[in-house]
């Protein structure tokens, strides 16, 4: 089976690990959509931190492509709660899985990396070549320097053994089906149950972390998959590529976007005791546009209408 710049044939075995989170889920359909059923490894079948899971994993999967999306992950305050699960878990769920890539003669596997592995004051946007400039923003540098091994271990892994491994650096990503645990969520999740549950219950006032000033850049979620499905098909390079949009966005300028999509309409108050994280955030993306093709579809507030519209509907049926 060729499995390099060409689509896939539906018979394709392929594995999908963290596949029924909340990008994994995404990415599951996106194949589906191909004719494609990928095997997918979940959290509470197979615990990949454990050499002897992830083995039987692959055992079972007998995969030829191999899409490595499972992590431990979550916002500021999540990672400032689990620095040292976070940095264990990331590195070794990712050096199992290449290992047994390894072992098992994986036609290809895609690795995914994450933005917090760049330099806290990288140049803005952020190029691949930046990557080792320096040392990640200190709240997520556990996480994001676990996620930085894999990249290391995947061009190693290729020089030595002749491994396929390619590895992209996906932005933040948002959208339906995502988490909305006010403990671990990310920004924009956090936003909208924040200000529908303020809405919902009048109260005048949220408190938002920071102040408002560090920018980010964001990725619809079915966007990512599509990037995912595309290098998966016609990348098989050794060099780290940015998923993203190429656009930046300040979390007051976020927040405010989503009020106007949640029809929140009290006050916003700034704690700025606690931290900001890094101070800036937007991706050059033109290697994955050149390499296989992909440019984000979705425009931030069409897709952040959508995923309150989502959140909303689960509120209802709950």
């Amino acid at each position: 089976m060729s499995v390099t710049r060409g689509l896939y044939p539906s018979r394709v075995r392929v594995l999908v690990t963290g596949g029924g989170g909340f990008l994994g889920s995404h990415l599951v359909e996106r194949l589906r959509e191909d004719g494609i059923e990928p095997f997918v490894a979940r959290r509470r079948d197979y615990d990949l931190t454990v050499a002897a899971d992830t083995e039987r994993l692959f055992a079972e999967a007998r995969p030829e492509l191999v899409l490595h999306l499972a992590a431990e992950v979550g916002g500021i305050g999540a990672n400032r709660a689990n620095p040292g699960r976070y940095w264990y878990a990331n590195l070794m769920m990712g050096a199992h899985v290449l290992e047994q890539a390894r072992l098992h003669d994986v036609a290809k596997t895609v690795l995914l990396g994450t933005i917090c592995a760049y330099p806290k004051f990288a140049p803005v946007p952020f190029h691949e070549d930046d990557l080792w400039n320096g040392y990640p923003e200190e709240t997520n540098a556990p996480y994001g320097v676990a996620k930085k091994a894999l990249l290391v271990g995947a061009q190693a892994y290729r020089e030595q053994y002749g491994t396929n491994a390619v590895y992209l650096l996906p932005v933040n990503l948002y959208g339906p089906a995502d988490n909305f645990d006010p403990a671990t969520s990310h920004v924009i999740p956090a936003l909208i149950r924040k200000m529908v549950e303020a809405e919902e219950h009048g109260e005048s006032e949220i408190v938002l972390w920071g102040d408002g000033s560090p920018t980010r850049e964001f990725l619809y979620v079915q966007d990512c998959a599509e990037a995912i499905w595309l290098a998966a098909q016609r990348y098989d390079g050794a060099e780290p590529v940015n998923v993203g949009t190429g656009e930046e966005i300040s979390i007051h300028d976020l927040a405010a976007l989503v009020a106007e999509a949640t029809g929140y309409t009290g006050g916003i108050a700034w704690d700025t005791s606690m931290p900001n994280g890094q101070p800036r955030r937007r991706l050059d993306v033109s290697r994955a546009e050149e390499l296989f093709g992909f440019r984000a579809r979705t425009p931030l507030r069409e897709g952040i209408e959508r995923t309150v519209a989502w959140f909303r509907s689960q509120v209802v049926s709950a």
